[in-house]
This record gives C-alpha cells, sequence and structure tokens, in this order.
C-alpha cells in the first residue's frame, strides 16, 4: 500500500493533467491536417501553467511534460499505423499499442523540458518563463541529435501561411520554434493582467497592480528586441523576394516532373511494364508541350525528366533491359532522365545503395547521388552489427551514400534529397555551401496513405527552401509534387493520388549564402549553451 501511496503522491493533480492534454490538443490542430498555425502560438499556455502548478515537484512536473507529449505526438504521428495494417496485415490493436510505446518514448523529451522549467521557475521565480523558449529549442535540438530526428519539431507548424517562417534562413526551424515558444511564454506572463479583469477584491487588485508594475518595464525592453529582429527578418525577407524575381527570367534548363501514382500493392512484371509505359507517356505529353514553348521564345534549353522514389524498383546498371530502356528514351527525346534505382555497393557482398541516377541526352549515366540519410529499420537497423541481421526492414538493407554529390542541369547544379532526406537541414545546406542553385526532392509517401504524412513532410521541404534561398523541385509518387520557391511558397501543387505532370524552371542562382547556410545550428547550440548555465545556475545554493 505504501508503495502505490507513493506513486500516487508523485502524479500530477487533475487540473494539471486536464491543462497538458488541452495544450496537446491546441498543438494537434496547429500542424497538418488541421494546420491552424496560429494555436501553436498560445497552445502551450495551459501546459505552462501546469507546469507551474507543479513546480515543487520535479517529477510531477516531469510528468506533466510526458503526458503532453505522449498525446501531442500520438495525434500528429498516427498514421504510422498505416503501413503495418495495410500491407504487413497488423491487428489494428497491435499497430496502435507499439505506436502509443514509441510515443512513449519521444515523449520523454517534452517531460525533459517539464522537469527542468520547473527547476528554473523555484530558482528564478515568475521570470523563470522566460528560459522556456531557450529550452524547449534545446531539447528539440536534443532530440535531433539523439534519435536523428526532429519530426513535427514546433517550428513545422509555421510551414503553411505563417509570416514568420521566412526568418529560419537566419536560425532555421530551430530559430521559429523559438519564436512560437517565446510568444507562449510572454503570453502566460501576462496571466495577472487577465486576473486583474476578473477579480472584485480590492486587495487583491493592489497586489496585483504592484506585480504589474514591477514587470512592466521589463517585458517593454523584451518586446522592443523582439520587434528589432522581426522588422530586421523583414527587410532580408523583401531583397529575397526581389533576388527570386530576377532568377526567374533566367531559365538554365526545364524539368519535366512526373507523379505517376504508382500502387503500392499488386505488382507483378507485367503491370511493373505497363506502369513503366505510362510514366514515359506522360512525360513525353509534356516534353512536346517544352518543345512548343522553346519554338514561341526561339531559344533551345536543355530539358530534363525526373521520375521520383517508387515501388518501381529500377536497377540500372544489373538491369540490361530497363538499362537499354531508359538510354532509348533519352536519346529519342533529347532529355536528360533523373531517377532512383537501387545501385550496387562493390564494397560488400550483396550491398546496393539507395540511387539517384541522371543519364544525359545521348543516353549515358552522368553522375549518381548515394541515399546518406537511410530510413531507420525502413532501410537500414540502427543497433550494433550482430544484432541488425535479426531485426527486419520494411524495405531493404541499403548502404549508406558518403558523397554529397551535385547534378548538372544546364549550367546549373542541383542537390538531391531521397525520401525523407528533406528532413535533415544539414544536408540541403552542404549541398548549397558546395555551390548547389536549386534542390530536388525524390519521394513517395503511398505506404502512408492519404494522411497528414503527405503535408507535414512537405512541411520540412518548405524549411530547407527557406534555410538555403533555394527553390525545391518535390517529385513525388503520389503527391505532394509542388514547386515551393525561396520564400517557402507552394507553387503549382498537383492533386495528390493522382497522376500529373509539371513543367518548371531552373535558374542558377546568384551564389549568396543565407546566415543558416554560413553558420549552420548556431542558433540552437546558443539555446543549448544558455539551458544549461541557467541548469548549472538553478543547482547551486542561493547565498
Amino acid at each position: 500500500m505504501k508503495f502505490f501511496s507513493k506513486i500516487k503522491n508523485n502524479l500530477p493533480s487533475l487540473k494539471s493533467s486536464l491543462l497538458a492534454i488541452l495544450s496537446a490538443i491546441l498543438l494537434i490542430f496547429a500542424f497538418p491536417d488541421f494546420e491552424f498555425w496560429f494555436l501553436a502560438f498560445f497552445g502551450l499556455v495551459p501546459l505552462l501553467f501546469a507546469i507551474e502548478l507543479e513546480k515543487e515537484s520535479f517529477i510531477k512536473a516531469f510528468l506533466t511534460g510526458w503526458l503532453f507529449g505522449i498525446i501531442f505526438f500520438f495525434g500528429t504521428c498516427w498514421w504510422l499505423t498505416f503501413a503495418p495494417i495495410t500491407y504487413a496485415k497488423v491487428p489494428a490493436v497491435l499497430a496502435y499499442f507499439l505506436l502509443l510505446c514509441a510515443c512513449i518514448v519521444v515523449g520523454f523529451y517534452p517531460a525533459l523540458f517539464g522537469g527542468i522549467l520547473s527547476s528554473f521557475l523555484k530558482r528564478f521565480g515568475h521570470w523563470g518563463f522566460l528560459s522556456a523558449p531557450f529550452l524547449w529549442t534545446a531539447i528539440e535540438f536534443l532530440r535531433l541529435w539523439t534519435t536523428g530526428n526532429n519530426w513535427n519539431a514546433i517550428g513545422y507548424s509555421q510551414a503553411f501561411g505563417s509570416p514568420i517562417v521566412g526568418y529560419a534562413k537566419i536560425g532555421g526551424v530551430f530559430l521559429i520554434s523559438f519564436f512560437v515558444v517565446f510568444s507562449n511564454a510572454i503570453i502566460f506572463l501576462q496571466k495577472d493582467y487577465v486576473h486583474k479583469l476578473i477579480t472584485t477584491n480590492d486587495y487583491v487588485a493592489r497586489k496585483i497592480d504592484q506585480k504589474i508594475s514591477e514587470r512592466r518595464y521589463n517585458l517593454l525592453i523584451i518586446i522592443i528586441i523582439v520587434s528589432l529582429f522581426v522588422i530586421t527578418g523583414l527587410v532580408s525577407n523583401f531583397s529575397v523576394n526581389k533576388v527570386f524575381l530576377e532568377q526567374k527570367r533566367f531559365p538554365s534548363a526545364r524539368v519535366v516532373a512526373v507523379q505517376p501514382n504508382v500502387p503500392m500493392s499488386g505488382l507483378n512484371r507485367e503491370k511493373w511494364r505497363k506502369l513503366r509505359e505510362q510514366q514515359i507517356i506522360q512525360a513525353e505529353k509534356s516534353i512536346d508541350r517544352v518543345r512548343s514553348l522553346d519554338f514561341v521564345s526561339k531559344d533551345v534549353i536543355p530539358t530534363a525528366v525526373i521520375l521520383p522514389e517508387s515501388p518501381m524498383n529500377f536497377q540500372y546498371e544489373e538491369d540490361p533491359e530497363f538499362r537499354a530502356y531508359i538510354n532509348n528514351f533519352a536519346k529519342r527525346n533529347n532529355v536528360s532522365v533523373l531517377f532512383n534505382s537501387a545501385e550496387p555497393d562493390k564494397r560488400r557482398e550483396y550491398g546496393y545503395f539507395n540511387s539517384a541516377v541522371l543519364i544525359n541526352e545521348k543516353g549515358e549515366k552522368v553522375i549518381q547521388y548515394d541515399k546518406i540519410h537511410l530510413l531507420p529499420f525502413g532501410e537500414f537497423v540502427p543497433l550494433p552489427e550482430p544484432i541488425e541481421w535479426i531485426v527486419p526492414t520494411m524495405v531493404g538493407r541499403f548502404s549508406h551514400g558518403e558523397e554529397y554529390d551535385l547534378l548538372p542541369f544546364g549550367d546549373a547544379k542541383a542537390g538531391v534529397m531521397i525520401c525523407f532526406e528533406s528532413h535533415f537541414p544539414s544536408l540541403s545546406r552542404e549541398y548549397v555551401r558546395n555551390g548547389a542553385d536549386v534542390l530536388v526532392e525524390m519521394t513517395n509517401d503511398g505506404y502512408l496513405g492519404n494522411t497528414p504524412v503527405l503535408r507535414q513532410h512537405l512541411a520540412s521541404a518548405v524549411f530547407r527552401a527557406v534555410e538555403t534561398n533555394r527553390p525545391v523541385l518535390r517529385v513525388t509518387n503520389v503527391g505532394v509534387t509542388a514547386y515551393i520557391n525561396e520564400r517557402g511558397e507552394i507553387l503549382d501543387e498537383a492533386p495528390v493520388y493522382q497522376e500529373d505532370t509539371k513543367i518548371w524552371s531552373i535558374s542558377k542562382s546568384d551564389g549568396k549564402q543565407t546566415i543558416y547556410v554560413k553558420y549552420g545550428e548556431w542558433f540552437a547550440w546558443l539555446c543549448s549553451i544558455v539551458s544549461l548555465v541557467l541548469l548549472f545556475i538553478s543547482f547551486r545554493k542561493r547565498k
């Protein structure tokens, strides 16, 4: 009985739990499929209230943050159950239970936020809430470093329509996360004003007035600093818009992006050939349109056809029939072709890379990019070698690529991101540092169904475009195929789960690099250092 009584005494109160749940729900609605991005600016306020209620107990505050994290990740990542239920025939109950287990693990990070913030509040009092944006950003950065994944970091909620997304070119998605949490902290610190409005007790009102006057000056200084930062970002955004308009006038190449809508299952060799032929027919119709554009402008611009990642499983080097087929297509239409292919890794027996292969107009292989960031448990097992062969993978066991190869499109250069590599800002940043003028994403989200993952994955591409000041040409199997400009605007979007082709232009950039490209995650490191200093101070005894 004492054991259960001890557990009960360390649990957060019902009020705190309900506040944490409310925060999780508000934040879920800020992400796709809902995309009410503005909710993120105050969605964490209930969680901050809950942590304040439990600030005397690290464990209670930790559990409060954990409850929030479990519900938030479950509510935004439920689509992970689609593939095992649909294709592996895993019982729905088991699939959702496994998802819950994963959410319990990743929920540790918001839990850490709750526990450490409670320590800051005990040490610094009410003003400890101004540490929240630094701490939250540092913990998101920690999640990226320890898990290799930062899916649905709070900054990604701002990808679609938010006016602050442009600041990602300064400090990446972590700076946007900071702004969002900072807004929540400032709103929370105004709760005394709200309390004053609803109180009828003169003594309480006088005490609140005293507290407000003590904080007003400091808050004013903070708001002025943030306002200056925002104005600087707006001016910078204007210059980006001007550069974009100048670049659009001088195309280096035209791209035919094919969205083939290949089904995820039921493929045999006959269906495979028919689907391949259908993709070529789609492409050739658009090539004819490109030729008409060249006739009108009297300029012959190099044309490239991009085929997305899909279940087609091309093997250029080891499949002579496919090699001859794609080479003939390129020569017949005088186009280069970029496609996804499983290419042999000669360093190990039966080893393969998940690659992007570029064939030129003469039907010759120009260059091959091998995927660097493989999908954990999908394309490799992130476990020690003696154990990894026991654990199955969903797609296969691929080798990690090592080279940041740039692909030529006319006189412009492109960096390629395969599948969820668009989620790694370090990759696109390295491409641009090496001279990339544009980024190309080839992906297939079809295994996860027509679920929020399509837009959540698209959000990553939006941020990669803004961070690098380079357009992203997103070519997908089922969607969302779209052109994303340097401002993060999604243009010429193809309808999902339909066959479609798009024609876009690629231009050389001016070669300029954003602050983010030059210095990377400097802001995330700054927040980490500030958080560590505050943590050190909070555990020192007061003199």
